[in-house]
């Protein structure tokens, strides 16, 4: 080998690089592991306190050197980023509504054909691969409708961009090019929300042209804050209130109108036992004998609503009433009835209702107020003309957030404090559509500040600050997608991730020495720097570790192994030869490189299909398979011959095998092809009863390919999968549980209400998992206990993934359009390296086969194996490396064969010399299969139960890819080349003359 000196230096310089760019996770965990030990010694037993102490700690001495000048913010910019299951946090896909936005641009166009469009188009959306966009310009073409309208989008909005003379195609480009803007504001407007939450590492990036938003922020605890931050359009609006007197009259009248509408009541005794109102709405009722109450009938309005009896005093006040927060909705519908609404007096025909937030952290009661507004509904004034918002305290020293108008604004609110304080209503402060408070003014407010108080947190005081200075979504968002998992489990994580890593390791290493003596030495130590390269080279790309990256890591271990296998058992032909140490060992690299580089290169054309079609974790274990195969090939090539080299050139004598496995596979003569017959009818049975399993019973699909939502839960206690199932179907009409991991731990899958999206859906729907599951919990667990993440929590919920059906189906056609890219990409590049279409047909069908098989094996075993064997994006991950894999075995053998072809011709029978190559290279083999299978098994035994399906199906697609290389590539091949033997090409001869 030419070049020591340099390739030693570059190793050493990469390896000290590698150590510096590692350096900074060490200095990053050693302060925030000395944080946390301050937080637990100050707030022992007090978990948000210690949270508030960890950061406070942190932040305190962020700016100050931890070593080398190395301050603690540097250390954490620079870390080994670590994905949501090995750290916990949120993962969500915002869906930006373009319909929004079209709405927006058409001025709210109430235009019939416009409507009709966008109605059609939300439909073909549920099963399109078109843009929303794109749809709807075919939806209103049908409709024959002209998008140049006055009425649609020739309008002030998109004054001096698009007039009544362009035809349907130039408004469709100026649209398209409005929605992209637009698309990215909303996308700027996320990412300055991010960056002031304070959540380090977060990942925020768009997808697309379709309006979709990646977000993820790893560590985040308090979920439900960023999602309500995620998804908050921060629509300010200030409003007038009517008089509650009035409004209440009016309220009464539109009761009396709601008896001949809704079908009739039930008596008070009924009322009591099913009436949504809890107790402390009851006690706003006037008061009256039970046995009056018993007779009395209070109408569909007033059944489920309870009038504000201060109005009937002091009629000037703002709130109107009170309901259950699970109750608004009906309200709302009765507000809305077309018999209601004509009760309304001039005085209230342009009335807005908007009902409170609740008064305390948990309560389901709030408050309904009228709002003035004009025949467009108005306010009085908008959030647009607020300069500046902070969190602050009111005095009483209740959180709060302070408001700073600009502009024409100050002089708005001047005006509307001093109306305000002649007419004695109030000023109702409104956040999407919620009234966050409603105070009276006693004189005009100069100045341009005020400030909102209502019941915050001080974390959602700072949150509203943060949406209100970031600025106003230009459309709404909803989530369509998210991953959240709790911090606990993810250091379990953690934990059975580096158990796994260590044990696999360990075995190889003694494997290597075991079956390959003082060069296995050699090759463990070129191991070992692979594996500080693998950490190092993610570390200074940025790249993020995931559970899936390290299984992706211990597998890299085992295919590692094959390289130096692959270069050792060269060698000891070459030895048994006859040549010098030396010269066996030049000609044994020579005579492996060309195997090797074919076979990292199909397995890299995999992971790399596989990185650009997968997303989130899937991408995680593509990008370590491809870091770990580049490192791999290197530290084989060039650290190993360093060392091997080096050991032998003061003339030592250096053995390549112990005593115990010097003979083992050494002249064996096994005919591979005379058994072909037989394999192809064991293959062609076993393909056949999986088809068949997969045509009748299928797949057990996971959520990823049909939407839905899934919970993972823990227990005191071992539980009855079953029995919770019935429980739970039983209240969400379709239900699956399954026992994950542990025995007191369940995987939770439900498609009810999968069509509805948005964070109100997803808490009503937990909460009813919860209500459902109290009865298994510990006694007395609230929800709250239930539902929030901690770093040291052992029940309630552990994860959560919600996948909505628009998505599910993009995630299935790309899976698919994976699988297929992979098959098309590999059977080019073996017609391009062997030059003959027999052996891409011979690959391609061996990969075929042993898809076919891992298929077969899931449909069979769906609901016979003690754990998850789902079908999901992690198990398109896993056929894409069994086609890897397969191809890497069947690539060696075929290199064997062409050389014996180049070496031998036919003259020796074409038979049997693709029996001698399939021979010659059974040591390697065996040796790579079990060795990677070995490193397998140890991941599926004690790695994290939610990578098991996975695992399986690699050790599932490791056994059948090992033995459709020496059974099915190979025997196809043969089959398909004419019986007189190949002949090499005239271009090669020429090429080698």
């Amino acid at each position: 080998m030419q070049n020591k000196g340099l390739i030693r230096f570059f190793a050493i310089i990469f390896g000290l690089v590698c150590i510096y760019q590692l350096s900074f996770t060490y200095f990053s965990n050693k302060t925030e592991d000395e944080a946390k030990a301050y937080a637990v010694a100050q707030a022992p037993g007090d978990a948000d306190r210690q949270d508030y102490l960890e950061r406070s700690y942190l932040d305190s001495i962020g700016a100050n050197p931890i070593f080398a000048g190395i301050t603690y913010n540097d250390a954490k910019e620079k870390e080994l980023n670590k994905g949501l299951d090995l750290e916990g946090g949120i993962n969500v896909i915002l869906q930006i509504s373009v319909r929004d936005i079209l709405g927006g641009l058409a001025n709210n166009s109430t235009d019939p054909a416009f409507i009709a469009a966008l109605d059609a188009t939300d439909q073909a959306q549920k099963d399109s691969q078109n843009t929303y966009f794109e749809d709807f310009l075919t939806e209103f073409n049908d409709q024959g409708g002209t998008l140049a309208s006055p009425d649609i989008f020739s309008n002030v909005v998109l004054e001096g961009k698009v007039d009544t003379s362009m035809d349907n195609d130039q408004v469709a480009t100026v649209l398209e090019k409005e929605i992209q803007e637009t698309i990215g504001s909303a996308f700027e407007t996320l990412r300055n929300r991010i960056d002031k939450f304070g959540v380090t590492q977060p990942n925020i990036q768009s997808l697309g042209d379709n309006g979709r938003i990646l977000v993820e922020l790893p560590g985040a605890k308090d979920i439900d804050r960023v999602r309500g931050l995620l998804e908050k359009t921060a629509q300010l609006e200030f409003y007038e209130t009517h008089y509650a007197g009035d409004v209440i009259n009016y309220l009464g009248q539109a009761n009396e109108a709601l008896r001949a509408i809704v079908s009739p009541e039930v008596k008070e005794t009924e009322v009591e036992k099913d009436s949504t109102l809890d107790d402390s709405v009851s006690d706003l009722l006037k008061d009256v004998d039970e046995e009056e109450v018993e007779e009395q009938d209070f109408g569909p309005l007033f059944k489920i609503f309870s009038p504000n009896q201060q109005a009937f005093q002091f009629s000037q006040v703002p709130t109107v009433g009170f309901a259950a927060v699970k109750d608004t909705a009906t309200i709302n519908s009765y507000l809305r009835n077309p018999a209601v609404i004509k009760k309304r007096p001039s005085s209230l025909r342009y009335a807005k209702f908007a009902w409170g937030v609740p008064e305390d952290e948990g309560a389901d009661i709030v408050a309904l107020y009228a709002l003035e507004s004009n025949r467009q509904g108005a306010p009085y004034m908008n959030g647009d003309v607020v300069n500046d918002s902070r969190q602050q305290f009111t005095q009483t020293q209740q959180p709060s957030v302070g408001l700073d108008f600009e502009g024409q604004g100050v002089n708005q609110w001047a005006k509307m404090t001093r109306e305000v304080a002649q007419k004695g209503n109030a000023i109702a402060i409104v956040l999407d559509n919620n009234v966050y408070s409603a105070a009276t003014a006693r004189q005009e407010i100069k100045g341009g500040s005020t400030e909102i108080s209502g019941n915050f947190t001080v974390a959602g005081a700072q949150d509203l600050a943060t949406v209100l200075n970031a600025g106003k979504l230009p459309a709404s968002s909803k989530i369509i997608q998210a991953e959240e998992i709790g911090p606990s489990l993810g250091q379990e994580a953690i934990d059975s991730g580096i158990l796994s890593f260590l044990i696999a390791l360990l075995f190889v290493l003694l494997w290597m020495v075991f079956y390959y003596g003082k060069a296995g030495l050699f090759a463990d130590i070129a191991l070992v720097v692979n594996i500080l390269f693998i950490f190092g080279v993610l570390a200074g790309l940025g790249a993020v570790l995931t559970l899936p990256g390290i299984a992706g890591i211990v597998l890299t271990i085992g295919m590692s192994v094959d390289a130096n296998v692959l270069i050792f058992e060269r060698i000891k032909e070459e030895l048994r030869k006859g040549k010098s140490q030396k010269d066996a060992i030049k000609d044994g690299f020579n005579n492996a490189l060309s195997s090797i580089l074919d076979a990292n290169i199909t397995t890299f054309l995999t992971a790399l299909i596989l990185f650009l079609f997968g997303t989130g974790p899937v991408q995680g274990f593509a990008t370590t398979l491809m870091i770990g195969i580049a490192t791999s090939l290197f530290c084989a090539i060039f650290i190993t011959r360093l060392f091997i080299d080096g050991y032998g050139k003061n003339g030592k004598s250096l053995e390549f095998a112990t005593g115990m496995t010097k003979n083992l596979f050494v002249n064996n003569k096994i005919d591979f092809l005379g058994k072909r017959k037989i394999a192809y009818a064991i293959s062609g049975l076993l393909i056949v009863v999986g088809l068949a399993a997969l045509f009748t019973g299928g797949l057990n699909a996971g959520i990823d390919f049909v939407g839905g939502r899934t919970f993972t839960v823990r227990f005191d206690q071992p539980m009855n999968a079953q029995e919770v199932e019935d429980a739970l179907v039983a209240e969400f009409e379709s239900a699956d549980v399954k026992t994950f991991g542990a025995d007191n731990q369940l995987k939770i899958t439900t498609k009810y209400r999968i069509d509805e999206t948005g964070t109100d859906i997803d808490a009503e729907i937990e909460r009813q998992l919860f209500g459902a599951l109290t009865p298994y919990l510990p006694n007395g667990m609230s929800y709250e206990a239930f539902a929030k993440s901690s770093d040291d929590k052992q029940v309630g919920k552990m994860e959560y993934y919600m996948v909505g059906p628009t998505i599910a189906d993009d995630i299935k056609k790309g899976a698919l359009f994976a699988v297929i890219g992979s098959l098309i990409v590999v059977f080019l590049y073996i017609l391009l390296r062997f030059r003959r279409w027999q052996f891409s047909l011979g690959a391609v069908a061996a990969v075929f086969h042993d898809v076919l098989l891992v298929l077969g094996v899931f449909a069979i075993f769906k609901n016979i194996m003690p754990f998850d064997m789902e079908v999901d994006q992690n198990f398109i991950a896993a056929i894409l490396t069994v086609i890897g894999y397969s191809l890497n075995d069947t690539v060696v053998v075929f290199d064997r064969i062409r050389e014996y072809i180049k070496e031998h011709g036919s003259t020796r029978g074409f038979g049997k010399l693709i029996n001698q190559a399939l021979n010659s290279t059974l040591s390697r083999t065996l040796n790579t299969s079990v060795t990677t299978l070995i490193v397998l098994l140890a991941i599926f035994f004690l790695g994290a139960p939610s990578i098991r399906g996975l695992m399986f199906a690699l050790i599932v697609g490791v056994i059948v890819g090992t033995y459709s290389s020496l059974f099915i590539a190979t025997p196809v091949m043969f089959d398909t080349v004419q019986k007189k033997g190949l002949k090499e090409p005239k271009k090669d001869e020429e090429l080698e003359a």
